[in-house]
């Protein structure tokens, strides 16, 4: 036996913390049925005897500054032992700074735009012998640090994207190996979230009149005295340095030729923020570069653009290594599309996406550090192309992939790729909408109906809990959360909504299933409770009998971004959408009341569950599972079945009259965001399997293999946001005002990717029946004509799979089981077994409907 992974915070080294750390650990055995049987704990003086293997909290004393060494010696139920050991590092805790924030108090931000990026430098030579240097950094802005002219890390975008109002991350880099003699240190401070141009309506300066940098270099010296470099007067600032401009929807401007000779330096004044921000050494994932793209063609447009093709839309820079000239300018467009040979921008809005790089003379590198772009294409001019290699550095948070789906179908094996890279370009930070256009904004929507997808491809959890901190930060008084996290200058007024607010539910209760650590429903609980105290309160406005359980009011986001209508069509559905909605919460955060030790709490909310789903049957329906007037829209059915609102006969009507309303569709769906994560579980689970493969495979539009037929590489916004005959769909671009969406087109929205639910779940069929898999059940429901799928998962306890194929009319499957779990395995002609850890065979006769193409 072994110990295969150990963390500390989620981190299996590197982990700097100024909160009680909290432990996993893995197994792994040849012995069939291994489970642990105990394991010690030790830190230090400080030890435990546990049983766990996740969630494990550290109580015992910290220190700022200081190392920890963490042991972890596992027994398996064989007698059989294991022992590994990490590191964590303590931060300031609670230590005064004692740097001051410093800025340039003289520069004006000018009007809806982004400001000039500051540029800050001290100098410093070490007394005596130095054992260990840090630097520890943070600003309002975004900052990237130069020691001696080699960038300080390997993150992009710090100090992080928060509600800065609330809280701030602090980030500590190691810099032994990079101190000299003497040592020039140079921040420079871009405008950011904080100060820059922001949302579509370019708002800036929304938490700060201007940047600052609060900074302190850490000396440790050989004879074990230190001392502190800290950011105050005595530091210079210049705002004429070579990044002439850097915003988040423009892009960048460099000129090369500026050097800090030819710089006006001047003393820094000290500023302080607007609020009290708490300042804690990073908690979330840093963006760094993820991978690198190299280009798949090179043509040259009509109008005489050389266009680099890339062959995968993400977010991320160019990375340009080119033979200049002196003063010589080159010009990087960025876009999604093409159309008839060139960049199709219209669709950025008012975002320009550009990168301008003015050169030296010989050869040079150039990529942007303050901002990124959502692209495929990038046209450049102003340079030969022979005198240019040009890659593409794809940013987005560190995320660790914990899950994979394949089967003998490459569309779908497509679509899962479109869906891992939807969710890769918009988990920048915080998770975006898009990350190409002027908006990049945290919509809570987004997340909520991916939340359970993004936590099967991925490890979510610091990312999700840095989030949900700024989430529950602002959230009101009165339960209400932004539509935007953190909201920095979204003009939606705070309030209780659906499906949006309901995030503050669906995002923890997903990544709890997967990752099985009680501590993010603990810590979003009172979140969860306030927000369901406020859908219950707006419902009973202006209602009597069972209309004081349906929520209507103040506003929902409804059907938001179904195929049909436009945005008045999608909103006035919010009722129906937002009583499921509610219902489902309620279910959710009761079985957390029971996780948390809160029955009392648990059997009122399903009480009250159940007095909505009572409601929800008798104001919208007949009784007998027939929507009325307005509300028979597909959304409407699917919610009620997936959430479990139906019974008996009711439940054959809905799903049924959801079957009627698809074919009345010609074959396809149409719903928006809140029912299309759930429309083909609504189907499958209620005997209508066979049509759910028909609508997974669909290929016209609307549907997901459209938009991966037609060359998608991301899930789109809008399901023809390409059309058949080549043209965007930019009708509201044209008009402002067709469908009242502000011009959504775009080609990088990940909230329909949600269907990789159901390809883990259904298709490969494994699923986590408690938290972190410590139970799970693998049950396959084969169709379409797939021969065989895949879907692994990398649990807390380790690898989890189920791998199956059709031949022959025999269904043979393989279901791989982690050490100290349990899985129950469904064979599709129902045949049951429960397995412990392992690698375990099963086989049965299958029906050869089930792989009868059922689809073109």
């Amino acid at each position: 036996m072994n110990i295969t992974r150990l963390t500390v915070d989620g981190l299996e080294s590197g982990c700097l913390t100024d909160e009680p750390p909290v432990f996993a650990f893995s197994l792994a055995s040849e012995v069939a049925g291994e489970d642990l049987a105990s394991a010690t704990v030790r830190v230090g003086d400080w030890s435990l005897e546990t049983t766990e293997q996740v969630g494990i909290r550290y109580d015992g004393p910290l220190e700022p500054y200081s190392v920890y060494v963490l042991e972890v010696t596992a027994t398996g139920t064989s007698g059989a032992t294991a022992t590994a050991t990490t590191s964590f590092r303590t931060g300031r805790m609670h230590t005064p700074w004692v740097a001051r924030w410093i800025t340039d108090a003289a520069y004006e931000t000018p009007k809806k735009l982004s400001p000039v990026p500051m540029v800050f430098r001290t100098r410093f030579a070490p007394e005596k012998p130095v054992r260990r240097a840090w630097i520890e950094a943070t600003a309002l802005g975004v900052y990237e640090l130069d020691l001696n002219g080699s960038k300080v890390g390997s993150d992009y975008f710090a100090p992080g994207f928060t509600s800065y109002g609330h809280q701030l991350q602090y980030q500590s880099y190691d810099v032994t190996g990079m101190l000299g003699a003497s040592n020039e240190l140079v921040a420079t401070v871009a405008g950011g979230w904080a100060v820059g141009s922001f949302t579509f309506a370019r708002k800036n300066k929304i938490y700060a009149d201007r940047q600052a940098l609060l900074a302190e270099v850490h000396l440790e010296f050989a004879d074990g005295t230190r001392d502190v470099i800290a950011t105050g007067t005595d530091w210079e600032v210049s705002t004429d340095g070579p990044v002439r401009m850097a915003e988040w929807y423009d892009g960048e401007t460099v000129d090369a030729r500026v050097t800090a000779a030819q710089m006006t330096w001047k003393r820094a004044d000290l500023t302080a923020p607007r609020t009290q921000p708490t300042i804690t050494a990073q908690y979330g994932a840093p963006v760094r570069v993820q991978d690198v793209l190299a280009p798949v063609s090179q043509t040259v447009a009509p109008s005489g653009e050389i266009v680099y093709d890339f062959g995968q839309n993400f977010a991320g820079v160019i990375h340009a290594r080119l033979r200049g000239s002196d003063g010589q300018t080159v010009v990087f467009r960025h876009a999604e599309v093409l159309v008839e040979g060139e960049l199709f921008v219209r669709s950025l809005r008012t975002a320009k996406a550009t990168a301008t790089y003015t050169a030296v003379d010989g050869e040079q590198t150039y990529s942007p550090r303050q901002t990124y772009m959502g692209f495929r294409y990038v046209g450049v001019t102003g340079v030969d192309h022979a005198d240019l290699e040009l890659t593409a550095l794809v940013l987005h948070s560190d995320l660790r992939r914990t899950g994979t789906f394949t089967s003998s179908d490459d569309r779908l094996n497509r679509l899962q790729s479109a869906i891992e890279w939807g969710g890769r370009s918009n988990f920048v930070d915080i998770p975006t909408d898009c990350p190409q256009r002027d908006e990049r904004e945290g919509w809570t929507g987004d997340y909520a109906v991916f939340a359970t997808t993004a936590s099967y491809n991925f490890d979510m959890g610091r990312f999700l809990g840095k989030w949900m901190r700024d989430v529950a930060a602002e959230q009101t008084k009165g339960g209400g959360i932004p539509m935007v996290v953190p909201r920095s200058g979204n003009g939606f007024p705070v309030m209780a909504t659906s499906c949006w607010g309901d995030v503050c539910v669906l995002g923890p209760w997903a990544e709890y299933r997967a990752r099985g650590d009680l501590g993010m429903l603990r810590a979003n609980y009172p979140v969860m409770k306030k927000f369901l105290k406020a859908a219950g309160w707006w419902s009973k406005l202006l209602a009597t009998g069972d209309r004081r359980l349906i929520w209507h009011f103040p506003f929902h986001f409804g059907d938001w971004a179904a195929p049909e209508g436009g945005a008045k069509e999608w909103v006035q559905r919010g009722k129906w959408v937002g009583t499921a909605y509610y219902a489902n919460s309620c279910g959710i955060v009761a079985e957390i009341a029971d996780l948390l030790g809160e029955p009392e709490e648990a059997a009122r909310l399903r009480a009250l569950r159940a007095d909505i789903i009572r409601a929800y049957r008798n104001v919208f329906t007949d009784g007998m599972g027939t929507l009325k007037g307005k509300g028979d829209f597909q959304t409407a059915y699917v919610l009620p079945l997936h959430f479990g609102m139906t019974e008996g006969a009711e439940t054959r009507a809905m799903a049924d009259n959801l079957v009627r309303l698809i074919d009345a569709n010609d074959g396809h769906l149409n719903t928006g965001f809140p029912g299309t994560p759930y429309i083909l579980f609504a189907l499958s689970d209620h005997g209508r399997l066979e049509e759910a493969y028909d609508l997974l495979l669909q290929s016209g539009s609307p549907s997901w293999l459209y938009m991966v037929d037609a060359g998608g590489t991301t899930i789109w916004e809008r399901w023809d946001a390409l059309r058949e005959d080549g043209t965007v769909n930019i009708a509201d671009l044209q008009t402002g005002k067709e469908d009242g969406s502000g011009g959504m087109v775009s080609f990088n929205h990940y909230a329909a990717g949600a269907v990789g639910d159901w390809l883990y779940t259904r298709v490969a069929g494994i699923e986590p029946l408690t938290g972190g898999y410590r139970t799970f059940q693998v049950a396959p429901l084969p169709g379409g004509g797939l021969t065989s799928a895949e879907g692994v998962v990398e649990t807390p306890y380790g690898r989890a799979s189920s791998s199956w194929t059709i031949a022959d009319g025999e269904f043979s499957l393989r279901v791989e089981v982690p050490v100290s779990t349990r899985c129950t395995v469904v064979l599709p002609d129902g045949t049951q077994r429960e397995v412990a850890s392992g690698v375990h065979h099963f086989a049965c006769v299958i029906d050869e409907v089930a792989s009868v193409p059922t689809a073109a």
